[in-house]
């Protein structure tokens, strides 16, 4: 019987779609030039980034009545 993802993390995941998006155009604009979200530096990028805010996300996406997850983290 496959596992079912928890519900946390079924609520974080627009916010990490969020970060792989931001990511990836501010790759694109340094290098001036499209990126992949699938590139290294985006995903070491995105990698940083939810290492980062991991912690803080998880915590108000537990709290009760939880704010939507795409308003539950501050602009870096």
């Amino acid at each position: 019987m496959p596992s079912q993802p928890e519900p946390v993390l079924l609520r974080q995941l627009p916010v990490i779609q969020k970060v792989i998006r931001d990511e990836t155009w501010l790759e694109a604009e340094r290098r001036g030039c499209p990126v992949s979200p699938q590139d290294p530096a985006v995903r070491e990028n995105v990698c940083q980034v939810v290492l980062r805010i991991g912690r803080e996300l998880r915590e108000k996406l537990t709290a009760p009545e939880a704010p939507p997850a795409t308003e539950t983290v501050r602009d870096r």
